[in-house]
């Protein structure tokens, strides 16, 4: 007598071509998303827009990203590093290196970085910034990002001073070197992001020792 064998599950087939399909459609709407929030606002930005932008449909759109919420974080998230890679900041090689060399190459080096992250990351943060004054769940968002930002800024200046950085220089440096004032500095008092690191160097040389 035979017994009947369970059927064998199947393997979960992955194409390798559709894999590489859908990493270029997050893409496309990360970018499309992240032009449209800096262009319009939080307001003005809608799942059809970024659609539209990204030539993909609406609902390739939320399958992607379930929410406008989810979209937003995401484009940050992008900006911020440069890249969709799980990797937080202060784990790229860049932010790694910071303590190499001279200090008026670290103090260099840092301002460099912040300057980059400034430039990609202006619109979508004033976006949040709109977005949280009227939805709760985006107000915290915004919490946590700020809290995120001063503790990687007090590593950063950590690496630059070479020892422990108080929570008040943290902090200092944090509202110095933020988003608002790169904002304030370029778009309304016409510096070029060059005047700016050159400027925040200055700044940081002058206010830290090491």
């Amino acid at each position: 007598m035979t017994t009947e064998q369970p059927p064998r599950a199947r393997r979960a087939y992955r194409s390798p071509r559709r894999k590489q399909q859908a990493a270029e459609t997050r893409a496309a709407v990360l970018a499309a998303a992240t032009r449209l929030f800096a262009e319009r606002g939080w307001a003005g930005t809608g799942m059809r827009e970024v659609a539209r932008a990204a030539e993909v449909s609406v609902e390739t759109v939320y399958a992607t990203f379930h929410s406008k919420t989810e979209l937003l974080m995401a484009a940050i998230d992008v900006a911020v590093v440069g890249d969709d890679e799980p990797v937080p900041l202060n784990q790229r090689p860049e932010f790694a290196t910071l303590p190499s060399g001279t200090r008026p190459e670290r103090i260099a080096a840092a301002t460099r970085l912040i300057t980059i992250i400034h430039q990609r990351t202006t619109g979508v943060y004033l976006a949040l910034r709109e977005a949280a004054a009227s939805d709760a769940d985006l107000a915290r968002q915004l919490q946590v990002t700020q809290e995120r930002r001063r503790i990687t800024v007090g590593e950063g200046l950590s690496h630059i001073t070479g020892r422990t950085v108080t929570t008040q220089e943290r902090d200092g440096l944090a509202a110095i070197a933020s988003v608002e004032v790169y904002h304030l500095l370029t778009e309304l008092s016409g510096w070029t992001p060059q005047q700016y690191e050159t400027w925040l160097a200055d700044v940081i040389d002058r206010l830290f020792d090491t």
